[in-house]
């Protein structure tokens, strides 16, 4: 329409939009109607579908199509990876053994969904260890030799973290954790699509994904099980997925990830060459045209995609709106704790104080950004800062706080 505003998007973090190539693949099979589970022609093509995408999803991470189980998104692959340790744990009186391995360790920058399971588990009896990372968001190894020990049934650790992007190096954690003996799951949402993902080179048992994160269509995820990894249902029913996930097939979404998981696998390059270059004129201009700012995450272990900002002396949900009004599409941290007022659990953990990780932007990048939104941005958002700076009443006064 005529005088309409342009909108950029950077929040490719918290979803991105179908690639219309997937949103193809998804109306054409929403003609092929039988069901999965079906014996009759429709439904064998059905399951024929579901299997070929199985593949593709498989073929992203290096594995064997029958090491993928599909779910519901990374929320439930999470939380049955953490249900499984809760009944390996659990007695027959539903107390957790003492017998019998019932620690948890995990970090302090997780995921909500990870974050709040191993607090459940924490709360029916078992030892949860959250070990800290450095300034940059890395786990300190240090600290996860000591806590590992003969009592730790299970090891998580996000590949990559979803606010600031930094990037664990997990094969060289899951040596650790194998070596005592655990079991190893690392939520691996945001770096599929983004960096390569060889799940069996990484040494993981369980590995997380989500097709909403690579273009593909919300609702649907899946989980890596490694062959002989146990996994026990968090949906009990009926025979589907190997009889780990019962349900029927949401048969679009499948194909809509499998659709998704070849793009990313032949663009996978391309895409780490393309998001690097754009996240590091935002994050020169940034650091050009907006004075006192400070850069969040590990400065080269980190997505090509993913720059965390923080401004002082500028609320993080009143640039947020600012840009909004502007155009401009950003997040102050992760979406599923955007209705928390608190600061950023993951920022305080690698030592922001509070005043600072109130004042944080994320912006992650896609494919359908471009050079000239990033200038717009580095041009539109320096007299925003200014002007909120000006405005607030909590800047640090005299040379402490001067920049």
């Amino acid at each position: 329409m005529p005088g309409e505003q342009k909108r950029i998007y950077l929040d490719y973090n918290a979803t991105t939009p179908l690639k219309p190539e997937v949103k193809a693949a998804m109306i054409e099979d929403l003609e092929v109607y039988g069901n999965a589970s079906s014996m009759h022609a429709d439904g064998r093509l059905a399951r024929a579908r579901v299997e070929e995408a199985r593949r593709a999803v498989g073929g992203l991470l290096g594995v064997s199509p029958d090491t993928i189980v599909f779910t519901s998104g990374g929320s439930e692959s999470n939380n049955t990876v953490f249900q499984t340790m809760r009944n390996l744990a659990l007695g027959e009186d539903g107390r957790i053994r003492s017998d019998v391995r019932n620690e948890i360790i995990t970090t302090a920058i997780e995921h909500p969904c990870v974050f709040s399971s191993a607090e459940f588990l924490k709360s029916l009896g078992f030892k949860v260890v959250f070990l800290p990372v450095d300034r940059y968001g890395k786990l300190e190894t240090g600290a996860l030799k000591a806590a590992l020990n003969e009592k730790t049934l299970l090891v998580s650790v996000m590949m990559a973290n979803n606010e600031i992007g930094t990037i664990q190096d997990i094969k060289a954690i899951g040596k650790l954790v194998k070596a005592a003996g655990a079991w190893y799951h690392t939520d691996a949402v945001q770096a599929l699509g983004k960096i390569p993902v060889d799940a069996v080179d990484l040494g993981a048992d369980y590995l997380t994904m989500s097709a909403h994160k690579i273009y593909g269509p919300k609702g649907i995820g899946a989980l890596y099980l490694r062959k002989g990894a146990p996994l026990l249902p968090l949906i009990h029913g009926g025979h589907q997925e190997g009889g780990f996930r019962a349900g029927t097939y949401n048969n679009a979404g499948i194909l809509g990830f499998g659709k998704a998981a070849l793009l990313a696998r032949d663009s996978l390059e391309d895409y780490g060459r393309e998001m690097r270059g754009l996240r590091n004129r935002l994050r020169d201009g940034l650091a050009r045209n907006v004075p006192d700012i400070q850069i969040n995450g590990h400065p080269s272990d980190v997505l090509p995609n993913t720059l965390n900002v923080s401004f002082p002396g500028a609320e993080g949900e009143s640039i947020l709106l600012a840009l909004d009004l502007a155009g401009i599409e950003v997040s102050t941290g992760s979406a599923c704790a955007s209705g928390s007022l608190e600061p950023s659990h993951v920022l305080l953990a690698i030592g922001a104080d509070p005043f600072l990780a109130h004042g944080s932007i994320r912006f992650s990048l896609g494919w359908q950004v471009s050079a000239a939104d990033i200038d717009y941005v580095t041009e539109t958002l320096p007299p925003i800062i200014a002007r909120l700076r000006a405005m607030s009443t909590s800047v640090p006064k005299g040379p402490a706080g001067a920049g």
